[in-house]
């Protein structure tokens, strides 16, 4: 017996890719609640990460390193 997720699962296979993407857009902003315990250990890596950058301790590419890497 199908369950009401099979169910669902069959009617979003059948939408048009433009409504598939609307729902999940919609789905994935309704599951993204804000954390502020993952904020705050994002916001003390990217000062520690901009910190590294000012010291010098942190290796950087150019843009066209970066898409030659990419372009392979």
């Amino acid at each position: 017996m199908a369950t009401e997720s099979d169910k669902l699962v069959s009617e979003i296979r059948a939408l048009p890719d433009e409504e598939k993407l609307r729902l999940l857009n919609l789905l994935l902003t309704d599951l993204d609640k804000p954390d502020p315990e993952i904020d705050q250990i994002w916001a003390n890596e990217a000062r520690r990460r901009w910190d590294a950058y000012r010291a010098g301790k942190l290796e950087t590419l150019s843009y066209e390193e970066l898409l030659s890497k990419y372009k392979r």
